[in-house]
Parts: C-alpha cells; sequence; structure tokens
C-alpha cells in the first residue's frame, strides 16, 4: 500500500511524462472567495450573451457542489508558448489576427486526452473514481489552479506563474481519493499594469475585473449578432480572439516550450490574407477549419470579424470584397460588410 506521498510523487512525475508543466492538488472546497466574486461578476452583466455563465452558476461557484464525493482536485498546466511574437501580425493589416490557442488543433481535445490518460494511470494505481475536465464544465479553473499552487490570478484574470508565464491551458481530474494538497499562490503582479495598459478596449474595469462585453476574445467568439459599432474599430485586424493582455505580462520570461507540435501554428493560419477568408462559404470554412477551435463559431461570425477588420484596415484594394457581401443572407454578415465599405469609401 502506497502513502499519500509516494502517490503524489508519482503522479507529479507521470503528468510531466505526458506533456503538462506542471501538477499541483487542493481541495474542492478551497476556494470560498469564488461565489462572492462571480456574483459581483453576474450582477455588473459582465457576462454578456454567455447565459450560460448565470444559468450553471451555482455549479461554478462551488465544485464540490458539482460533484460533492470528490476529494482532491488535480489541476494540471499545459504549455502553448508561441514560437513567435503573437503581436506582430497587428502591424500588417491586410492579414488577420488569429489567437495564438486557435492556430492549429483544438486544445480541448488534446489536453482532455492528456487528463483521461493520466486519470486512467491514477485509477490503476490507487482506485478511487475520477471526473476530468477542461474548460467546457462550469468549473472555476483558475481560482481551483490559484489554490493548488499552480499560479495566481493576474490583473488580466487568467493565471500566471513564475516558473511558465501565462501561456498555458488549464485542466483538472477531481477524485475521490485524498491526496496530499500543495499550498496556495499568492499574487506576484506587484505594482505591474502592462496586461491592462495593453487592452484595445479597455476591458478591465479595475485590475483583476474583466468586463467580457468589451473583451476581443468574447466579441470575436462569444458575441452573436452585430458588435457594438463604437467598439469595431478598436477589434483592428484581430478575427479570433486576443492576446495583447497574455502577450504583455512580464512573467512570460519564464514560459516553456510547449511540449506538443500540434500547438504550433499552421503556416497558412500565422498571418492569413483578409480577401481570401471572405469570400470563405460555410463548406471552405468548415474544411480550413477541420480540428481547430474556430469551426466552433461557424462560418458567419467569422467573416463578420473579417469584415471588422477589412474595414479597419485601410486597404482601398479590400474594398470590392466588402461590396460582394452587402447582400450576404446572414443579417451580422451583411451589416458588417456595410459598415466596412463606408469605412473604405
Amino acid at each position: 500500500m502506497k502513502s499519500g506521498s509516494d502517490l503524489k510523487e508519482k503522479l507529479v512525475t507521470q503528468a510531466l511524462a505526458e506533456g503538462f508543466v506542471a501538477c499541483r492538488v487542493c481541495r474542492p472546497w478551497d476556494v470560498p472567495q469564488v461565489p462572492e466574486r462571480l456574483g459581483a461578476f453576474l450582477q455588473a452583466g459582465y457576462h454578456g450573451q454567455m447565459s450560460w455563465m448565470a444559468e450553471r452558476a451555482h455549479w461554478r461557484a462551488d465544485p464540490s457542489v458539482l460533484w460533492p464525493e470528490a476529494r482532491s482536485v488535480v489541476m494540471l498546466a499545459e504549455s502553448y508558448k508561441p514560437e513567435h511574437d503573437p503581436t506582430e501580425i497587428l502591424r500588417y493589416p491586410q492579414s488577420g489576427a488569429i489567437s495564438v490557442y486557435a492556430q492549429n488543433k483544438d486544445y480541448h481535445d488534446l489536453v482532455k486526452k492528456r487528463l483521461k490518460r493520466l486519470a486512467r494511470w491514477l485509477i490503476a494505481e490507487a482506485g478511487g473514481e475520477v471526473k476530468v475536465f477542461v474548460d467546457t464544465a462550469p468549473v472555476p479553473e483558475k481560482a481551483l489552479g490559484q489554490a493548488a499552487g499552480l499560479g495566481w490570478q493576474g490583473k488580466h484574470t487568467n493565471l500566471v506563474s513564475q516558473d511558465w508565464g501565462n501561456w498555458a491551458f488549464l485542466g483538472s481530474v477531481f477524485t475521490t481519493l485524498d491526496l496530499p494538497t500543495d499550498g496556495a499562490e499568492v499574487d506576484h503582479c506587484g505594482s505591474c499594469r502592462a496586461c491592462l495598459t495593453a487592452c484595445p478596449t479597455n476591458a478591465f474595469p479595475a485590475p483583476y475585473q474583466l468586463d467580457a462585453r468589451r473583451c476581443i476574445s468574447y466579441l470575436t467568439i462569444e458575441h452573436k449578432g452585430p458588435v457594438d459599432e463604437d467598439l469595431r474599430a478598436l477589434l483592428g485586424n484581430r478575427i479570433y480572439g486576443c492576446d495583447d493582455c497574455l502577450a504583455a505580462c512580464p512573467w512570460n520570461k519564464f514560459a516553456v516550450a510547449a511540449s506538443d507540435i500540434r500547438y504550433a501554428a499552421r503556416e497558412e493560419l500565422k498571418a492569413p490574407a483578409l480577401a481570401d477568408l471572405a469570400v470563405l462559404d460555410d463548406t471552405a470554412f468548415r474544411a480550413l477549419f477541420s480540428g481547430s477551435p474556430i469551426k466552433r463559431i461557424g462560418r458567419d461570425r467569422f467573416v463578420r470579424n473579417v469584415l471588422y477588420a477589412i474595414g479597419n484596415s485601410a486597404q482601398p484594394s479590400l474594398l470590392s470584397v466588402a461590396r460582394d457581401l452587402v447582400e450576404d443572407p446572414d443579417p451580422a454578415v451583411a451589416d458588417a460588410a456595410r459598415w466596412a465599405v463606408e469605412r473604405l469609401s
């Protein structure tokens, strides 16, 4: 019979062998601050159209409610550090800027497979029951990550580590096993405001607070229908997500290389031409983004984003591309096309 500390040591070794950069453990109830913070976030309406956040708030606010039998939460981080400067693309308005994490395979699939392998190993080693989660369930991963000692929630609300910066996906293995826990990490942001000042849309009402309704990641991915006109010009050429606050974090000097080559950017997605993306129909869109998280938002929302970028491009050569879409069947696409034509004219 292995002691808890022996099992924990082997678990960490196994997690690192799987490709994770860090593995820490906390209790499901180690995040007592979440209900108040989540309540304030929802009360302020910062979640925008993400109604599922309010509908599942009772689970997200208290992980022990999600699965009452769980005694431990194994929190894991997996690096997706970019090999290039993700802000360089912003200098080329005729091309679309795609968030680093979406320039190749969908991380949900890759991380979940690793989590499942680790969970199966844990069951074979010590028994018990497990459940794995990666971003798609109402789990407060960042708060649990801080409670487990992976890192701390920075002023941009993302998890930051002194060991690997903030380029990392988070995953969790809930288990009925009673594993030794790690201490919570403390905040090391200090007086730094780099992430806050880097935000193009001023989406941070205050440090550690995010108004998703102004966040470019939310606007280009979650927001349905037309984007408010006063925000469109601020999107620049960002057509899926935004890396500005993450790229600005000085702790990234300690970032470690991604262990999975499937996170490396596909060449055709590093600086895709807006003119080529705007003409995608549904079939071509699905073919181009097969296996990518971008596929989830669909052709219409994606082309809407591309047209906002075209309107911001100041490239007269793209005027005809926008004109061809002013009668698009999708109202948001047609509206974006008309806006782009007006901007370029």
